[in-house]
């Protein structure tokens, strides 16, 4: 007998690929072949190539269910120390997040929490949040630094997200959030602490290996469309791609700065109007939407989901994992959220945490179910795409597969191969 050309095959499964312009969303009684780490083949049952035992080493059947890419989540802020359960009870009580922000509360209240935390505290406690993104489906996340917000905390929250890709079977992009907030001993140097950030800290993180992006929070009690252009301009310099917290409070046209950048992701866009909307077409930055944030601050204004979708924006969604504003832990409810608040489909919400999620991170292997891509799959334990949307909640992954091989929930520190 020949050697079998496939590593692994899956059968008998309902495959929905996501991908863009594909006239079936989804294929029954379907198979997926995986080589080295790659899908091989994605086709009907009934026209594979050969007999299955002939083709895989390791054939398996799904017994009709769902199978898609593994979830990418493209927006959080997963690395931290502590919580702001407090702030949540006070924003109940009717106090803004502005007002507390102003107060020393949010995300200063965290930057002091994480600066008291050693490397290791932060990798024990972040631990917990990727298993249960992961254990949702999430194979890919990107994690932002920004609670430090000086060299040595900022270098510490990128190490330990780059320890988590190892250690945790996930592929983790990081993004250098520096202008996140101003620390409260730059409260009267703003603008040494922009040349801080700029000069010093990110060419000297990047040179480390630690930096994928670069983010900004381009919002009044943020940073200005000024000093945001002035850490764009250095990223350029460093070859480096950038995104940015946009229009979430206001709008500051932060959406058309990070545009001409050739900006991955401008998100949040609660407040983008239709020359955000058109420069992020003309870009092809995608629109990332953060329907948890959304929820926690209780707003009422909801991103433009008309125009992007008239200007074709392609659209992700992300949980925005973060201790103040969206302590969310299943990138499927911000899926469903995103249909129930926002008005998105089931098929553009999930496509918003496959393929859209995927170019939000600069990643064009993977978000797809489609021969050369990755095989980071997920099956459910549901046959209908939006049954991941319409179930609030649960645990609905089977089995997820990184680059191939099963992730083992009860093992989650097993390293796995080609996993970062």
């Amino acid at each position: 007998m020949p050697e079998p050309r496939w590593d692994r095959l899956l059968l008998n499964a309902s495959l929905a690929s996501f991908e863009v312009g594909a006239k079936d969303p989804l294929l029954e009684r379907g198979a997926i072949g995986v080589q080295h780490g790659r899908i091989a083949w994605v086709g009907r049952l009934d026209d594979l190539p050969a007999a299955p035992n002939e083709l895989a080493a390791t054939v398996e059947s799904v017994d009709g269910a769902l199978i898609t890419p593994g979830l990418i989540d493209c927006h959080t802020h997963l690395v931290f120390g502590g919580d702001r359960a407090a702030e949540f009870e006070q924003r109940l009580n009717g106090t803004s997040y502005e007002e507390i922000a102003r107060a020393g509360g949010g995300i200063a209240a965290t930057v002091s929490a994480t600066r008291d935390a050693s490397e290791e505290q932060l990798y024990t406690q972040s631990v917990p949040r990727a298993q249960a993104l992961q254990a949702d489906g999430v194979t890919t996340l990107e994690i932002k630094s920004g609670y430090g917000l000086e060299l040595e905390t900022e270098r510490r929250l990128l190490r330990v997200a780059r320890r988590l890709g190892r250690e945790q079977g996930l592929t983790v992009r990081t993004s250098f959030l520096g202008l996140h907030a101003l620390p409260p001993e730059y409260r009267d140097r703003r603008d040494a602490y922009v040349a801080l950030v700029c000069d010093a800290m990110l060419p000297e993180l990047a040179a480390e290996g630690l930096v994928d992006a670069v983010d900004a929070f381009c919002e009044n009690i943020g940073f200005s469309r000024e000093e945001t252009r002035r850490l764009f301009e250095r990223a350029r310099q460093l070859g480096l791609p950038v995104k940015l917290h946009a229009e979430q409070l206001s709008d500051l046209d932060g959406a058309s700065l990070v545009a001409e950048y050739g900006g991955l992701s401008a998100d949040h866009l609660e407040h983008l109007g239709e020359s955000g909307v058109k420069a992020m077409a003309a870009a092809g930055t995608v629109a990332v939407l953060l329907p948890g944030a959304y929820h926690v601050l209780r707003e009422t204004r909801a991103p433009p989901i008309a125009l992007l979708r008239q200007h074709g924006v392609p659209i992700a969604v992300a949980t925005d994992c973060n201790p103040g504003t969206s302590p969310m832990l299943s990138l499927r409810l911000a899926a469903s959220m995103a249909c129930t608040l926002f008005g998105l489909t089931p098929l553009e919400a999930l496509r918003g945490v496959t393929v859209h999620a995927a170019r939000a991170l600069g990643l064009s292997d993977r978000g797809t179910l489609t021969p050369g891509q990755r095989a980071d799959l997920v099956v459910w334990n549901v046959r209908q795409p939006a049954e991941l949307c319409y179930w609030v909640g649960g645990g609905l992954a089977r089995t997820i597969y990184v680059a191939g091989e099963p992730v083992s929930r009860r093992k989650a520190s097993r390293r796995l191969p080609n996993a970062s």
